[in-house]
Order: structure tokens, then C-alpha cells, then sequence
């Protein structure tokens, strides 16, 4: 009978998966669906939670019971420092070492995360704050336009109830202002003097023509005397 190397069969025993190795194949191949994993062994999590993304690896952190900063430590850690720099990482170190305090990763990925969001507020309520200066400057520099009806003292001044000044017909108020001072200017007043003169002239010698000839008529009439010294 032949004899078969026992190393053979070794190897040949070593390429056969175990069942264990099995369930966490599955296990990494379905991930996305994990949940409470406080119960599995640690050797097992070091196997299976690296496959994670970083919302998975939250999602079962906030799932679980019980501690799993033994494994996931060292995973966070790698989330910050793809998130926000090596720099910012190695100032965290530094800081906890001057202070001679520690925290787990996760709690300085979620502190990290807030102070940045507080930070991006504020600069956008800056940045609204700047735009509604700018605009209430804006409104303030431009020309408003008044639609209320100027009092009645005024309305005379303007309007045809004027004191001889007819603006009716134009319609801006510096043209009517513009028009006023010229009618009150005295040259504009001589003039409309002299035609007022000029008319009223022919009107009172033609009342007194009339007059006249009304008082001759009447003596004739009237006075017997003067009629018969004509005969």
C-alpha cells in the first residue's frame, strides 16, 4: 500500500473553510444589515466591523449593547483622520497628551463633526446678516416715490385754486414750481398789468359814450323850452 505524506493532507485539510469562517464570510457579505452585534466574540468583530462603511459602522454602534470601543477604537480613529486630515488628528493626540486625558474616537468624531456644524451656522447667519445690511442700504439710497395727496394749503398752491396762477396742465411738481416763479417774476406781472389796463381802457370810454347820449336824449325830452326857443 502506498503511504500518503501527512503534510498533504494537511494542506489539503487547511483549504477546506471551517464553519465559523463561513458565517463571518456571510456575516462581512451582508454588513449592511447588521444591527445589535454586543453578543459575537471581539476576534470575530476584528474580522467582520473593518468592512464597514462609516455610516454602517455608526448605525451599529448606536445598536449594540455594551462596549465595542475595543474594536471599533482603532476604526474610528482612521474615519477621522479621512475626514478632517492627519494634522487635525495629530493635534487631537497632542491636545489629550498635554491634558493627560483620553477619549474614544468616536466621541472626538461626533464632537468634531458638531463644532463644525456650529461654525458653518454662524458663518451662514454672517453671510445673511451681511446680505440684509446690503439690502436695507440699497433701500434706503433709492428715490421713494409719494402717493398721499398733498394738504388742501398746499393743494391751492399747486392746483387750480391758486391765486391767479393756472398749473392745472402740468403735471411734475418742479415743472408747476418752476412755472409759479416765473408768473410771479415782476416782468411777467407788468406785462399782464398792461394788457389788463389795455383792456379795460375802450370798456370805460364806451360806458361813457353811453351815458352821453343817454343824458342828451333825456333833456330833449323832457325840457318843453328848449323846444320852442328852436321855433
Amino acid at each position: 500500500m502506498m503511504r500518503r505524506d501527512p503534510v498533504f493532507v494537511r494542506k489539503k485539510q487547511s483549504s477546506v473553510p471551517s464553519l465559523v469562517d463561513l458565517c463571518v464570510q456571510k456575516a462581512i457579505d451582508n454588513v449592511r444589515y447588521l444591527g445589535n452585534v454586543g453578543p459575537v466574540d471581539h476576534h470575530l468583530l476584528e474580522q467582520i466591523l473593518p468592512h464597514c462603511t462609516l455610516d454602517q459602522l455608526m448605525h451599529i454602534e448606536k445598536a449594540s449593547e455594551g462596549d465595542l470601543s475595543p474594536v471599533t477604537d482603532k476604526l474610528w480613529k482612521k474615519f477621522f483622520e479621512k475626514q478632517f486630515g492627519s494634522n487635525c488628528t495629530k493635534e487631537v493626540i497632542k491636545r489629550m497628551a498635554a491634558k493627560r486625558v483620553s477619549f474614544r474616537w468616536l466621541q472626538l468624531y461626533e464632537a468634531k463633526v458638531k463644532e463644525m456644524a456650529e461654525a458653518e451656522n454662524e458663518a451662514l447667519d454672517r453671510i445673511r446678516q451681511r446680505y440684509k445690511s446690503e439690502d436695507a442700504r440699497k433701500q434706503s439710497r433709492q428715490v421713494k416715490i409719494c402717493a398721499k395727496v398733498p394738504p388742501s394749503s398746499k393743494r391751492r398752491f399747486w392746483g387750480d385754486n391758486g391765486p391767479g396762477y393756472n398749473v392745472s396742465n402740468v403735471k411734475s411738481n418742479i415743472m408747476k414750481k418752476s412755472k409759479i416763479e416765473f408768473l410771479k417774476c415782476r416782468e411777467v406781472k407788468n406785462i399782464a398789468a398792461m394788457n389788463k389796463n389795455s383792456i379795460q381802457r375802450p370798456a370805460s370810454s364806451s360806458s361813457m359814450m353811453r351815458s352821453g347820449s343817454m343824458s342828451g336824449m333825456g333833456s330833449t325830452s323832457k325840457d318843453p323850452k328848449s323846444s320852442k326857443r328852436l321855433f
